[in-house]
């Protein structure tokens, strides 16, 4: 039987450890300590530590919160330099960009004017202009507003990953749609403002996940479609609202739902996604599909085809009439 690692209480890192239980620490910090990076690698492959930036840790048990990624954050970033773009993401929404949920990015940090480029293998850096308003401070953290981090993301990200940042950026509640919207004047010109209004015209807070954001761009995509609407009720026989679809047409009784590898894959998951969406088929008459993130991106995405072919189901099931109400008989899970 392998010797549990070293500092750690059943499952939980203890008290004997050198290092703060309850905010980041760096590797540098560690060293210090008597903590070797061979231990802290080990401690962060077993689960006791998570790893928040490159050469930053925390331990697993401490709850992830705004403040506790401004303090990583804080272990990392030099004076005179603003934490931006998809950092800036991270920082308010604790988002990473898809397919990067394993892995660790390098942070994003613009100079002031008149600094130098920062060089080093834990940032990415540059120069850009940002006006006063455009930043604010985070517990001495200088870091773009999330509106100003909304406008650069959506114009210097793939498409693919910045609706899924406007949308958790709009999902904080620090700004409003048309306010997105009123700023975009001020990039005319710019490099991707074309991509910008376009992002920003369609982002939407009721999207909870990028890969639903991503399945809702590629919906808008096609031509001849319905609205897409986030998060359709479903309602019972009785009026209740039992169910939400991420991404549906309620005229037309079509849904399109992602099913993201962390909420979707465990035996109990798949079971009652099975439950509910057999049940929204039967007793609500709709028809729904199911992505993944292969249906998506990459040589299997077959995502255009899939909802164009769904959507003429659903046209077809339409002059199907629903069952009658079988009170008593099924009751579905009380979970919307």
């Amino acid at each position: 039987m392998p010797l549990a690692p070293p500092y750690t209480i059943g499952p939980l890192l203890g008290p004997d450890f050198p290092l703060p239980l309850d905010h980041p620490f760096t590797t540098l910090q560690a060293r210090g300590e008597g903590v070797s990076e061979k231990t802290l690698a080990r401690l962060h492959r077993d689960g006791y530590l998570r790893r928040m930036l490159r050469g930053v840790y925390v331990a697993a048990q401490t709850v992830d919160s705004l403040p506790l990624r401004a303090q990583a954050l804080a272990l990392v970033v030099p004076e005179h330099a603003a934490v931006v773009d998809w950092t800036a993401v991270w920082l308010y929404t604790g988002l990473l960009p898809p397919g990067q949920h394993h892995d660790v990015p390098p942070v994003s940090l613009f100079r002031e004017a008149g600094h130098h480029r920062l060089r080093n293998q834990l940032c990415q850096s540059g120069e850009r202009t940002l006006l006063r308003d455009d930043v604010q401070h985070i517990a001495g953290l200088a870091v773009t507003t999330p509106i100003r981090t909304a406008w650069d993301v959506g114009r210097l990200v793939h498409r693919d990953n910045a609706i899924g940042a406007l949308d958790a950026l709009l999902r904080t509640g620090t700004f409003t749609h048309p306010q997105l919207l009123d700023g975009l004047g001020r990039f005319r010109g710019m490099r991707g403002v074309v991509q910008l209004r376009y992002l920003a015209s369609i982002a939407d807070p009721r999207a909870e996940s990028p890969g639903e954001s991503l399945l809702r761009l590629r919906w808008l995509d096609l031509p001849g479609m319905p609205e897409p609407i986030p998060q359709v009720p479903v309602e019972d026989e009785e009026g209740r609202v039992v169910f939400r679809l991420d991404l549906g047409s309620p005229d037309l009784r079509y849904a399109a739902e992602y099913d993201g590898a962390e909420f979707h894959s465990l035996d109990a998951d798949v079971e009652h996604d099975l439950e509910r969406r057999t049940w929204i088929e039967v007793r609500r008459g709709w028809v729904v599909d199911v992505f993944r993130r292969k249906h998506l991106v990459g040589p299997l995405r077959d995502v255009e085809d899939r909802l164009t072919i769904g959507t003429e189901r659903a046209r077809l099931n339409l002059a199907r009439p629903l069952p009658p109400p079988r009170r008593g008989r099924f009751e579905p899970p009380r979970r919307v």
